[in-house]
């Protein structure tokens, strides 16, 4: 007696793995707590397809593997040679707000509006300007967007009723006393 395999497509069903943004936080914040270092610079090649870079993706499931492993990658960048994981808080949009130095911040430091100008002018995900958004909060010394939140408004970046460009923008210009009105803080 042989076995014959069904005709593709005849009942195979392949099972849909949903995406799941706050175990992908957690595992890459369990990488600088456990100073699992070798893991953190894979995850920084960002040309380099690592093994990192696969378990990264394995959080995002069927649909969003990239995404992850692009997120991964800027966590990657902000933890480099920390000692703690920051979660970060809010939007991209409020973290954007934080970076700056004695002159100014946020939308009173012409380098952050202008890196903000650019992340929301972006019809695709604008990883490059992410990237250098991500470095200047690092060097600002000021905490990260969520990492949870960044994902979530990430795959949510092309659909239109989202807002998220707009929402960002909208969070960057928003005055220190009103801030946290337009959006919940994730």
């Amino acid at each position: 007696m042989t076995e014959q395999s069904p005709p593709a497509g005849a009942g195979t069903q392949q099972p849909v793995f949903p995406h799941d943004s706050t175990a992908l936080t957690a595992w890459l914040a369990a990488l600088v707590r456990n100073r699992e270092y070798g893991t953190l610079a894979e995850l920084r090649r960002a040309r380099v397809r690592t093994n990192a870079h696969i378990r990264a993706g394995w959080f995002g499931g069927d649909s969003h593997r990239d995404l992850f492993e692009q997120t991964a990658f800027l966590f990657a960048i902000y933890h480099q040679g920390r000692p703690t994981p920051s979660y970060g808080h809010g939007s991209l949009g409020a973290a954007a707000r934080r970076i700056g130095d004695g002159t100014g911040r946020g939308p009173d430091n012409p380098g952050a509006q202008r890196l903000l100008d650019r992340v929301v002018a972006s019809r695709r995900i604008p990883w490059r300007h992410l990237q250098h958004t991500v470095t200047r909060l690092r060097s600002c010394e000021q905490p990260p967007p969520s990492w949870t939140g960044l994902t979530e408004d990430l795959i949510r970046w092309h659909d239109r009723r989202a807002r998220v460009a707009y929402q960002w923008s909208v969070e960057f210009h928003t005055p220190p006393g009103a801030a946290g009105t337009h959006r919940t803080n994730r």
